[in-house]
């Protein structure tokens, strides 16, 4: 970059409208109330990964000006396929990276990031000041649900709404648990007890209806829930889908309006052709008993 180039850029970071030309596209999509409450409010991203990680260029871009980013995990090669990461970031914590990516949208944003993920230690300050949650926490450790569990609890206690997700396959599944109305974390889907008497596939299952999850998914993580090699499958178009949908009901909810409790997309249905979508909902019925009987088989393992 030339110097002339150099100061060109200074200058238009510095424009003291720099904020309102940012988002001058948004008019007539984003209502001047929804823009506003977007530009006062604090959002928590808790988890920077698959589901976290898609939700923060889309909330900066659409207007968030300040953001808390809690994520404990550095970016590997394998997350290159889905997660807002380069071979640069390899190594890298997930937080300071996506911290980066709104500094790189919004130099005048105000980003903090807490590099050990979600805490007891500092889950009170995560969320004294935030009007919003998006809870991206891994879910492929008891320490990460349990991390999960702690952040719906103090979710609760402040009365927060909080949005979470689940990519599989082509299924982006979101969950909304405002808080603000809600009497228990996850809605009693999971209590805290739960947490020591069941495995993390049961935890996992409980979370997510048996009905929201595509054949496919079913028919690759049945036979492997005992399998401790076993990686679940994510492609970069259903997570991408989170940070499309959630950045709308954010925007939303900020403004005091309305959203689903649950929201579903599947890709991969809507680009098939209806021969093969009809052959696709004919298999989910076998595939989801599979799925049930190999909880029980779990269940029954775990028992001994």
């Amino acid at each position: 970059m030339t110097p002339i180039q150099d100061a060109d850029r200074r200058q238009e970071v510095e424009r003291s409208d720099y904020y309102d030309e940012l988002t001058q596209r948004n008019l007539g999509i984003v209502s001047r109330r929804q823009q506003e409450a977007l530009r006062r409010a604090t959002v928590l991203v808790a988890g920077c990964g698959s589901i976290g990680g898609a939700a923060v260029q889309p909330l900066a871009r659409l207007g968030v000006q300040r953001f808390l980013l809690a994520e404990p995990g550095t970016f590997e090669l394998n997350n290159l396929n889905r997660q807002q990461a380069t071979v640069e970031d390899i190594g890298r914590n997930k937080a300071e990276v996506a911290a980066d990516r709104v500094l790189g949208i919004n130099p005048k944003a105000e980003v903090k990031v807490f590099a050990d993920g979600v805490t007891a230690d500092c889950v009170d300050e995560l969320t004294a000041s935030c009007q919003v949650v998006i809870d991206g926490v891994d879910v492929t450790t008891m320490s990460g649900l349990e991390a999960k569990f702690l952040l719906h609890q103090k979710a609760l206690e402040r009365r927060l709404p909080l949005l979470t997700g689940w990519d599989m396959a082509g299924v982006q599944y979101l969950q909304c648990y405002d808080y603000r109305k809600l009497t228990r974390p996850f809605d009693g889907r999971i209590i805290e007890r739960d947490l020591d008497r069941l495995g993390a596939w049961q935890l996992i299952m409980r979370l997510i209806p048996l009905r929201r999850i595509p054949a496919e998914m079913l028919a690759d993580v049945s036979p492997n829930m005992q399998n401790p090699e076993y990686s679940v499958p994510q492609v970069v178009y259903a997570a991408l889908m989170f940070g499309a949908v959630s950045s709308h009901m954010v925007a939303r909810i900020l403004a005091g309006e309305a959203v689903r409790d649950e929201v579903s997309f599947d890709i991969h249905q809507a680009v098939r052709p209806a021969p093969e979508q009809w052959s696709n909902r004919l298999r989910w019925p076998r595939e989801a008993l599979r799925m049930v009987q190999a909880l029980q088989q779990l269940a029954r393992e775990l028992a001994r």
